[in-house]
């Protein structure tokens, strides 16, 4: 199931690549989203959008597509299988020319994130997952099958956090988890990609500022893969609503440690005034 589709997204996530490389290579300019924000959004990343939508529609013209850079999602949002597009995931990255961002696509069907494909142009690495059916990194022409960790004690988690901005929540969910592993990197696909990868086990986005389009992608890699996707109480994303802003945060993590992870995650959540329960 889902191999047709699998296959569109990957041939259009590697285009959207050579997109982004392109422009990446020469000295683009930056504009921001909106007056007063500091949001940056540049080029590569309307001409990626662009490009996938324009592939997507062509591939699967019934399906609905929500992409960050295209503006009416109202449509889209009836539809039993939705598109989420994020055509250049860490443009942050992408300016200070790091080579940590990303093309995520992800497929949501009734609901539920069905299928994932993140794509780094700059290493040639492709994560892909059909939730139910396994997940694979493809790189340097090897293939290989993806599952996370089985890493239960909370004080040997590796904590993957965002390169560009660490919140003082970050150091009081290390102390309370005895955590003392922590790596940094780009885009909320790629720090997933190396959960399902085991170089690290645990990621919290302790924000209402990440979109679904970060998350649809990611979150059917790693469920793909044997990890949890969730908000910080632990439910999971609701796709096809209105509401396109993950406001309860994101927790990414492998199964084995998900339990003893949440507690102290829903605790933040609870006082950083993104949840409004207790867990």
């Amino acid at each position: 199931m889902f191999e047709e589709e699998l296959q569109t997204a990957t041939a259009i996530a590697r285009e959207a690549g050579r997109i982004l490389l392109g422009i990446y290579a020469t000295d683009f300019g930056v504009d921001y989203k909106g007056q007063g924000t500091s949001d940056p959004v540049t080029e590569a990343d309307r001409r990626a959008n662009s490009l996938i939508v324009r592939r997507l529609r062509a591939a699967f013209p019934e399906d609905g597509i929500v992409a960050e850079e295209s503006e009416d999602h109202g449509a889209a949002l009836t539809k039993r299988r939705i598109w989420y597009v994020d055509p250049l995931d860490g443009t942050k990255e992408f300016i200070a020319k790091n080579g940590e961002f990303a093309v995520m696509i992800g497929l949501a069907v009734d609901g539920g994130a069905q299928l994932g494909v993140v794509y780094q142009p700059s290493a040639d690495k492709l994560y892909t997952g059909i939730v139910g059916q396994g997940a694979q990194l493809v790189q340097g022409g090897q293939t290989q099958s993806l599952r996370v960790s089985d890493c239960s004690f909370t004080s040997d988690l590796r904590l993957v956090v965002s390169r560009s901005h660490r919140p003082n929540s970050t150091t009081e969910l290390m102390q309370k988890l005895g955590i003392t592993q922590e790596t940094v990197s780009g885009s909320v696909g790629l720090k997933v990609g190396q959960i399902a990868e085991q170089r690290a086990d645990l990621y919290v986005h302790v924000s209402d500022k990440a979109s679904l389009w970060d998350a649809c992608g990611p979150e059917a890699i790693l469920r793909a893969a044997g990890g949890r996707f969730t908000d910080l109480s632990g439910q999971p994303f609701r796709y096809g609503t209105s509401e396109l802003r993950t406001r309860r945060g994101i927790l990414c993590c492998n199964g084995s440690a998900f339990d003893a992870v949440l507690p102290v995650v829903c605790e933040i959540g609870l006082r950083e005034g993104l949840l409004d329960s207790a867990c």
